[in-house]
């Protein structure tokens, strides 16, 4: 158990963010359990969001948590690929990703891997990167022909992920992997963050993107649900479309050992702290029933 005192809480934690008071009640719920994070979206783009999600990250290792940051980079990945004359197509939310693509996907996430770790190592927070070229440790199987390149995890090396927290470090997953041959494959990074979720049981899966949460008819927040409540909403349309299959996705997890998964805003200020920190939370809770 880490003793963190109030005076050491105002030091590391920001003005804006959750009051002590609140932060307090939540320091030994968390400490020393794993909270796996996915990252993507405006996050990973718009330079004051990416700087807010580092600061939350090192706040969280300062208060002896253990994230684990897995990022995506599709919208990176479109540049890229518009820039050299390659159309990018979907396929039920998932890119196509021929012999040609697959290059510029590996290099692109390779080297916003490097940008996020720089960027907390600038921050006074350890880290280290994980991708197909360094500490590999996701086998992959071809989804589907049709789509190329594109993998689903098959066996995860949560060795490595546990050495590198032991030393004190924050793992930076890139979602890449290697078939049985070698082969790089591109992973969605939410299926990679979610099969990284139950092979560790984390305390938490945090999935940041660009939605508030879950919302209800009325386009009002709903704070919590489960395998019932999801199935009503399903049912009255409330959630719909590619909604669907990521709900359905959290809701897996949930059901896998991993006690808690959430949606949140990444748009919004401080949006992990307060989701882990403050009693009213910040996105939608997905919890087994």
């Amino acid at each position: 158990m880490l003793k963190i005192t109030e005076e050491e809480l105002r030091k590391i934690l920001p003005q804006d963010g959750p009051a002590i008071s609140e932060v307090k009640k939540y320091l030994d719920k968390y400490n020393n359990e794993y909270i796996v994070i996915k990252c993507g979206g405006s996050v990973l783009i718009n330079k004051k969001l990416f700087d807010n999600f580092i600061e939350n990250i090192s706040i969280l290792k300062k208060l002896g948590f253990n994230p684990i940051v897995i990022h995506g980079g599709g919208k990176r990945i479109s540049e890229k690929l518009n820039e050299n004359g390659i159309q990018s197509n979907f396929v039920n939310g998932i890119r196509v990703t021929d012999k040609r693509s697959i290059t510029i996907v590996e290099e692109v996430l390779n080297s916003f891997n490097k940008e996020i770790i720089d960027a907390l190592e600038k921050n006074s927070c350890a880290s280290q990167g994980v991708s197909n070229r360094e500490r590999n440790i996701i086998t992959v199987v071809k989804e589907n022909k049709k789509l190329g390149f594109v993998g689903i995890p098959e066996e995860i090396d949560h060795n490595i992920i546990e050495k590198i927290i032991e030393e004190k470090k924050v793992p930076v997953i890139a979602p890449l992997g290697l078939d049985n041959e070698n082969c790089v494959h591109n992973i969605n990074a939410d299926t990679v963050a979610s099969a990284i979720a139950k092979k560790l049981n984390a305390r938490r899966l945090i999935i940041m993107s660009d939605v508030e949460g879950v919302l209800d008819a009325n386009k009002n927040l709903i704070f919590e649900i489960n395998t019932q409540t999801v199935e009503e909403l399903i049912a009255k349309k409330i959630i719909s479309g590619g909604m669907i299959p990521k709900i359905q996705n959290c809701l897996d997890v949930a059901n896998n050992g991993v006690k808690g998964v959430v949606i949140i805003d990444g748009r919004k200020s401080h949006s992990i702290l307060f989701e882990l920190l403050s009693d009213e939370g910040s996105g939608t809770l997905i919890r087994k029933k």
